[in-house]
């Protein structure tokens, strides 16, 4: 039986096509997942391991601690170790020009242990010299011979111990930990002036003698530390391979999260193809009901006829599997070598573990035989002298069909119970675990419901003629059959409408959570001398003047006005601002309705609560009552004539926001000229209608340049939700293109299934050919049953799919913010069309196949 298997493969190779691509995808998917995480480790294992490329072994302080002082010294006079090197870092403002940049100062170690490479100049080695790596000089315009300083956290061009002299340039380092920092090469004295004048050891690499047994001497360190320590508990030795295993482990926090979530899509990938493998040996176990009763008559077991199933099975599962497991490596190789062209991806290094192949190959021989169980199992049933015979469909009236129609209705109760739970409490565990089960309660009942569902739409294909009359018929002639091919693509539909449904239900929901938190479109703060709120002076110079008529000069500003701060209120928050406008500019630039700024009234954010507030004014005390709108982020505003009435800003105003006693003398009396220009104006902003992503980005962009303030002070629900649409549609884009995998294997098995079919019934096609049957309508009822099949399948998806999104949705944000369910019809009509298409085009084949063969030489065949 062996034998008479792997003649079956050899010789009907094409037939066993759609199950080694399914599997091989499937495990392409699955061990391409397993070796990102792998890749990832050996990845930052091969950055931060540089840092310890010359060190032998490595002490540490607990969770990351600084070294007392001695422990250098103390390791240095431990025999058998040659040099000991205390690595000492501080982070620090260092200014070039005329600008300002976060930088990583470490200190110089001995030659033996020193990783950096001077690439250009020369090696810093006096207290006045440092080095910096080559990226962040061609950035920052900086050659050998130029001078840097330390800056001083103003932006000022204060130095340490005068100005430092590049010498040199060194290759950036791949230390994470170093990521968006200049990195500069400074003496040990130049970094503990940074640290407070006393050395910070971060950690202590010891370079041991040529002949030294490193076990040995770990040892001995360990022993030299003792326990005279009394600053230094929990000291640890390790060896540089083992201490950057440990590094790696804190940078992932033990945990490989993104392998969990690619892991949640292999899951989905291999069940797809399981349901396609599953369909396919159904497929040919029922065409050779002749062939196993032949068998059977002459002297075969039902154990053998089953074993000879699972055999075919073993191996197309093996070398699909292997050809996935090699895919994969292909894949896997190709991202890696497009890693290494980026900056970010210099370091990257392909990781292929054992774990990745045998679990690959593995799974995929356990999957196919599981999904061929079923039909060898029904090849045992196949009697003596039997007739060739399509498989009964499940009735709800027989034993297998009772009990699978009671899961599956118990499995769709219990889990839409707690995907409403979930929606209902806002709780995502509860609606994930409801949505799995209750999916599973739907596949299960997928037979009581798919056949029916394409007989229907099928009867709108009968006004086709003749090949669409047939095609309806055809398509639900074998119910099993018919259902495992449209749940194989209802999975990936599904699962691919409820991300879609999900992403424009989260983006409505944000846009409305936006709409009110915010009044206007843009707000852009203007630094005074001061900070924005109670502080100490920033010191960072304010820009030249800005006026409404400077930003109304920026494309898609529709309206600009001005906010001047011209009194203080003292609220349970403390002094906060009240800014001065005029009312009629201010309602062209708000966007909410039922709001307006009128005198005599404070125009309130709706955290303040209060009826009336007291304001601070250059009269006296005044009370006004308070109008609260619904926006979170708003400015207290008065009229002008308001502020006017109430005397201006007070004297004592610039002491009280800076929260010094009154009369210290600190801060002087200031008019409301200075006050507003140290407090610096708040431009509120009205953005033309219609305006997309990229020209809002593109009017920020205008603004700073225009201004001269940074990004960060021009915000707003417009700039919010352009990242919030930005984050989603990237996030969208991801787990679509996981997802395309399974809807994938699934075409495959609508192409497959078409292809057994044509095999199938090559005496009835040949027959309808004979009756005058022309090859346009055998091509076209092949073409109709294809698409009835992917249609129904993505219609029936879609709507789940919608179902699914809004609950999850409401699970998810419900604690945010409300949820309204929004449903993208443009995107889920492209899912409908993609999948007819595809159904169209897998019919192609099956169809050339069906339409080439002879009339006589199909009614010859056996």
């Amino acid at each position: 039986m062996l034998q008479l298997a792997l003649a079956q493969v050899r010789v009907h190779a094409r037939r066993f096509v759609a199950v080694g691509l399914a599997v091989m995808l499937g495990v392409a998917f699955l061990s391409a997942t397993l070796m990102v995480g792998a890749t990832t480790n050996a990845s930052l294992g091969r950055s931060i391991g540089a840092a310890y490329a010359k060190a032998d072994l490595v002490v540490t302080g607990e969770d990351g601690a600084d070294l007392p002082a001695g422990v250098v010294d103390r390791l240095a006079a431990v025999p058998g170790v040659d040099t000991a090197h205390g690595l000492e870092r501080a982070y620090s403002p260092l200014a070039t020009g005329s600008r300002t940049s976060l930088a990583a100062f470490t200190a110089t170690a001995p030659a033996g242990l020193e990783t950096a490479e001077v690439t250009r100049g020369s090696y810093p080695r006096s207290p006045g010299e440092v080095a910096l790596d080559e990226e962040s000089a061609t950035r920052l315009g900086v050659a050998p011979g130029d001078t840097v300083a330390v800056g001083d956290g103003t932006g000022t061009a204060a130095t340490l111990g005068g100005a430092l002299t590049v010498t040199g340039l060194t290759r950036p380092s791949a230390d994470p930990t170093l990521s968006g920092s200049v990195q500069v090469l400074a003496s040990a004295q130049v970094v503990r002036e940074l640290t407070g004048g006393e050395p910070a050891v971060r950690n202590v690499q010891l370079a041991l003698a040529p002949d030294a047994d490193t076990g040995a001497l770990a040892s001995a360190v360990a022993a030299a530390l003792g326990s005279d320590l009394p600053d230094s508990p929990g000291l640890t030795v390790r060896t540089a391979a083992e201490q950057t295993l440990a590094d790696v482990a804190q940078l992932s926090n033990g945990n490989d999260a993104l392998t969990g979530i690619l892991l949640a899509f292999a899951a989905v990938a291999v069940l797809v193809a399981g349901l396609v493998i599953s369909n396919t040996f159904s497929v040919l176990v029922a065409q050779r009901t002749r062939e196993l009763a032949l068998l059977r008559c002459i002297g075969a077991e039902r154990r053998q006829i089953r074993a000879a199933v699972l055999v075919e099975a073993a191996v197309v599962g093996l070398a699909g599997a292997l050809l996935g497991v090699l895919l994969a490596v292909g894949v896997m190789a190709a991202l890696v070598g497009l890693a290494r062209g980026t900056d970010f991806g210099s370091f990257a290094v392909l990781a292929v573990p054992p774990s990745a192949v045998v679990t690959g190959v593995a799974v995929g021989v356990l999957m196919t035989l599981l999904a061929a169980l079923v039909p060898a199992r029904a090849a045992t049933r196949v009697a003596p002298l039997a007739a060739l015979r399509p498989a009964d469909p499940v009735r709800a009236t027989g034993r297998s069909g009772r009990v699978r129609l009671g899961l599956g209705v118990a499995a769709l109760l219990l889990g839409v119970a707690l995907l409403l739970a979930g929606a209902y409490a806002a709780a995502i565990g509860p609606a994930v675990l409801g949505g799995a089960v209750s999916f599973l309660g739907v596949v299960l009942l997928a037979p009581f419901f798919i056949p029916a569902s394409v007989a229907a739409v099928g009867r709108l294909a009968r006004p086709l003629g003749v090949p669409g009359t047939l095609a309806s018929v055809n398509a639900v002639r074998n119910p099993a059959r018919t259902t495992a091919s449209s749940a194989a693509l209802l999975v990936g539909v599904t699962l691919v409408t409820m991300m879609m449904v999900g992403a424009q239900t989260a983006r409505t929901s944000f846009d409305r959570e936006l709409d009110g938190n915010y009044a206007v479109d843009l707000e852009v703060r203007v630094p005074g001398s001061l900070p924005a709120t109670p502080g100490p002076a920033s010191g960072v110079p304010a820009p030249s003047r800005i006026d409404a008529a400077t930003l109304l000069q920026v494309d898609g500003v529709q309206t600009a006005v001005e906010l001047t701060p011209v009194l203080l209120t003292s609220t349970e928050d403390g002094a906060q601002l009240v800014y001065a406008a005029d009312a009629d500019e201010v309602a062209g630039v708000l966007r909410a309705e039922g709001v307006r700024l009128e005198d005599g009234l404070v125009l309130a954010p709706q955290t303040w609560e209060q009826a009336d507030v007291t304001l601070e004014g250059g009269n006296g005390p005044a009370t006004l009552p308070v109008t609260a709108t619904d926006a979170a982020f708003f400015q207290p505003l008065i009229t002008r004539a308001t502020a006017d009435r109430l005397g201006g800003t007070p004297p004592e105003a610039l002491g009280t926001y800076l929260g010094e006693p009154a009369g210290d003398g600190a801060s002087p009396p200031a008019d409301a000229a200075a006050f507003a220009a140290a407090v610096g104006p708040t431009f509120w902003l009205r953005l033309a209608d219609g305006l997309d992503a990229e020209g809002i980005t593109e009017v920020q962009a205008q603004i700073v340049a225009a201004t001269g303030v940074t990004e960060y002070s021009v915000t707003g629900p417009a700039i919010e939700r352009v990242a919030y649409h930005e984050i989603i549609d990237v996030m969208l884009l991801i787990v679509t293109a996981l997802l395309a995998v399974a809807v994938l294997i699934a075409l495959i098995g609508v192409a497959n299934t078409l292809s057994l079919s044509v095999l199938e019934r090559r005496r009835e096609n040949s027959l309808l050919r004979a009756l005058g049957l022309t090859r346009g309508q055998l091509r076209g009822m092949l073409a109709v049953e294809a698409v009835l099949l992917a249609g129904v399948a993505a219609l029936l998806g879609s709507g789940l799919g919608i179902l699914y999104g809004w609950l999850g949705a409401q699970s998810a944000l419900g604690g945010i913010t409300p949820v309204s369910p929004a449903v993208p019809v443009d995107q889920i009509g492209a899912v409908l069309l993609v999948a007819l298409t595809a159904g169209l085009l897998a019919s192609v084949l099956p169809a050339r196949r069906a339409a080439r063969l002879s009339p006589v030489a199909g009614l010859a065949a056996d």
